[in-house]
């Protein structure tokens, strides 16, 4: 068991006891202000919903998010998801921007009176919504799930990283608490914000979707995938700050050191263009979900995730669930998931470097092996519902600190 699934207190199926106190979660309310709940689905988001409906089924919470919205959205959503307005991201179309919190949505939280507020993303909505609690006098909860200041160099926006962390740091210290996904991170954080302001909120995931069981020669051979072929997997959004370059050159090097691999594509985004012209013969799924992604990621055979913008790395965690063996980038989010050379390798994020940890799982079939039974194991003690009881806690702690009783 990893040091981060000790410290979330990942110690059975079923989860730790929320801790005995003077505040009773039992019908908590919460307002949580996110800019993407639904309509286009990521970790971050499959994490809030998650923990909505935990709140709801653990503690008989109600909670209202208030969130953009398209009228496409990629799932249902967990709890009573609220509109606002919003406008496409200018360069990410994909996204939605929320310009602020109308009066509208105002009346309806005044109405709703939140026990807590969460908020999720560090825009605009939810800085008016950090505002409009203190105005109520109701405690913040921020969470962390996106390292928006690593972006910015993908984009040829590095001049502007003084100013994003300028806003990212006032955002987190006008919050009563801050979740952030690894122990690294509070350590990183602590100097601006105190380490009793802090909580680490981990990730879990279902190992009985994502399980090497699922491993399907017909998926393989549908998809032009010799038997004794080694399947190279990206796994995620095609985004340029998910080394989606690094990925590609790495592929290429082991080609030129003569070690032919086919390449499976899962996931969509807006550089697959890119992505495609640097990797023409690549298989690209598309978007899969629920048993056809557990499928595909057990069909490949190693796992390559260059991204150094991971907060938690929730794709490392599902394909070591599935059995691959990943070779990933060196980051934080990396070293709280993988112990080198036992379950996974840790790389520079450096094509020929990334070359060589590549085929050496490539060359190796036995050490292979080990790696896939080895993060598989690991894995296995990373409990969604323990994960979320944590987040409770937290709740908990930040409405005795603030002499709150959920009504």
């Amino acid at each position: 068991m990893s040091m981060m699934a000790m410290d979330a207190g990942l110690v059975g199926s079923d989860g730790p006891a929320i801790r005995d106190g003077p505040v009773d979660l039992a019908g908590i309310r919460v307002a949580m202000f996110t800019g993407n709940y639904n309509y286009l689905k990521e970790g971050a988001n499959q994490a809030l919903n998650k923990l909505v409906r935990h709140l709801q089924t653990r503690v008989g919470g109600e909670v209202r998010i208030y969130s953009p919205v398209t009228d496409t959205p990629a799932f249902e959503p967990e709890g009573t998801l609220v509109p606002v307005p919003s406008v496409p991201l200018p360069g990410r179309s994909e996204f939605r921007l929320a310009l602020g919190l109308p009066a509208a949505a105002r009346a309806d939280v005044k109405a709703f009176a939140p026990d807590l507020v969460h908020v999720a993303t560090p825009d605009i909505l939810s800085t008016r919504a950090q505002t409009f609690a203190m105005q109520l006098g109701v405690p913040v909860v921020a969470s962390v799930h996106t390292r928006f200041e690593t972006y910015l160099d993908y984009y040829r926006l590095g001049m502007l990283r003084p100013l994003v962390q300028w806003h990212l740091d006032r955002f987190y210290r006008r919050s009563d608490m801050v979740l952030v996904p690894t122990p690294s991170m509070i350590g990183e954080m602590a100097p601006k914000l105190g380490a009793d302001r802090l909580r680490v909120w981990g990730r879990g995931v279902d190992t009985q979707l994502f399980d090497p069981s699922r491993r399907n020669r017909e998926w393989r051979r549908a998809h032009g995938i010799g038997e004794d072929e080694v399947a190279l997997l990206f796994f995620g959004r095609i985004v340029l700050e998910k080394g989606i370059d690094c990925f590609a050159r790495t592929v290429n090097l082991l080609r030129g050191r003569g070690l032919p691999c086919k390449v499976v594509i899962v996931g969509e985004g807006p550089a697959r263009t890119m992505l495609s012209g640097l990797l023409p013969d690549a298989i690209f799924a598309g978007h899969l979900a629920g048993v056809e992604l557990a499928t595909a990621v057990a069909s490949a055979d190693v796992l390559l995730n260059p991204s150094l913008t991971e907060t938690f790395g929730n794709v490392t965690l599902e394909a070591m669930a599935a059995g691959l063996p990943v070779v990933a980038a060196d980051a934080p989010s990396t070293a709280n998931l993988i112990e080198d050379g036992v379950t996974g390798l840790i790389a520079s994020p450096d094509a020929e470097r990334f070359a060589d940890c590549a085929a050496r799982v490539i060359e190796d079939t036995d050490f292979r092996w080990k790696l896939a039974l080895a993060a598989r194991s690991s894995a296995l003690a990373w409990k969604w519902d323990a994960v979320l009881d944590t987040v409770l806690e937290s709740y908990r702690v930040t409405l005795e600190r603030a002499g709150r009783q959920p009504r």
